[in-house]
């Protein structure tokens, strides 16, 4: 993102939580471990302290495993002193806090009260995005129309178009969800299962979607959108998802540990999976899928089983 920003001609400051990290990106002009093979401009800055940018910048975007968001946001908050030009605080997070089960909105609503809050959300790769394929993302705020449509523009080029909306939590949710399903989609191709099985999957996931979402307070026209359907297709499809990667190779016998620990995968949809078992619970929210994915990565369920469950259900009308 910072990437595409500065072909728009921002002036933007990437800073990286590590010390180390920023320097390497700054003398080797290349993110070598999260973006390889982009040559960073030079006018991309690459800053190793928040304040110095957080002092020039209206808009920040935050941009981290959802796990950290909350501690990246109180490290803003120490450095805000002086830093009066800021418009609105962005996240590209897709996923929930643990403990509070908290959206990343609500997380920023929490710890940086008395700004505008966003989340920028929909199908994109970040490889993709960078490269400049043709792309759009769903801009939704807390703030008003006037501050929406003008994000939206200094965003916006022709390679990303991005929409607009004021359905915070509904974007979230689209975004959080998906990634628990393309688990269950990499599940399926790590079994052999075919095109069938995926299309079966995929309609009975944005069901479940549109429902666990609306009881969650989104609106049911953002489950259609990009950030809905839109990346439900592209995370439960894509070679470069995290997500379905992590469910094929587990489904191969390869353990969560060697996953997450040993090969560092950002895997959004396993904590997710959990979280949504618990509001599921707390809501009596009946989600088959999202409960039998918790089930085989949590309780030891065995997929096999998972798949009898699934199939196994009282059968109904379709829609339900």
């Amino acid at each position: 993102m910072a990437l595409h920003l500065v072909k728009k001609n921002h002036t933007v400051t990437l800073v990286p939580r590590a010390l180390s990290e920023a320097l390497d990106i700054a003398t080797s002009r290349e993110n070598k471990v999260y973006l390889p093979g982009f040559t960073l401009p030079q006018d991309l800055q690459i800053a190793s302290e928040l304040k110095p940018a957080l002092m020039e910048a209206e808009v920040i975007i935050i941009a981290c495993p959802s796990k950290f968001l909350r501690a990246v946001c109180g490290e803003i908050r120490a450095e805000l002193s002086g830093a009066h030009e800021i418009k609105a605080i962005l996240t590209l997070c897709k996923g929930l806090e643990d403990e509070t089960n908290l959206l990343p909105v609500q997380v920023m609503q929490e710890e940086l009260p008395g700004y505008v809050h966003g989340v920028l959300s929909g199908p994109t790769f970040a490889s993709q995005v960078a490269g400049g394929q043709v792309s759009a993302i769903v801009l939704a705020t807390d703030g008003s129309e006037a501050i929406n449509a003008l994000l939206q523009e200094e965003i916006s080029n022709d390679f990303l178009r991005v929409y607009a909306s004021s359905d915070t939590i509904g974007v979230e949710l689209g975004g959080c969800l998906k990634n628990v399903y393309a688990v269950a989609t990499g599940i399926c191709d790590g079994l052999g299962l075919r095109d069938n099985s995926r299309a079966a999957l995929l309609t009975r996931a944005l069901n479940e979607m549109v429902k666990v979402g609306l009881a969650l307070g989104g609106q049911k026209e953002t489950f259609f959108g990009l950030s809905g359907l839109g990346d439900l297709v592209l995370t439960c499809n894509g070679k470069e998802s995290r997500n379905r990667t992590f469910g094929e190779a587990f489904a191969q016998g390869v353990s969560i540990e060697e996953l997450l620990v040993e090969r560092k995968m950002t895997v959004e949809g396993y904590r997710a999976a959990k979280c949504f078992h618990e509001i599921c619970e707390q809501e009596g929210i009946d989600a088959p899928i999202l409960e039998q994915i918790y089930q085989i990565l949590y309780e030891g369920q065995a997929v096999t089983d998972a798949i009898a469950a699934l199939m196994g259900r009282s059968l109904k009308r379709e829609g339900v």
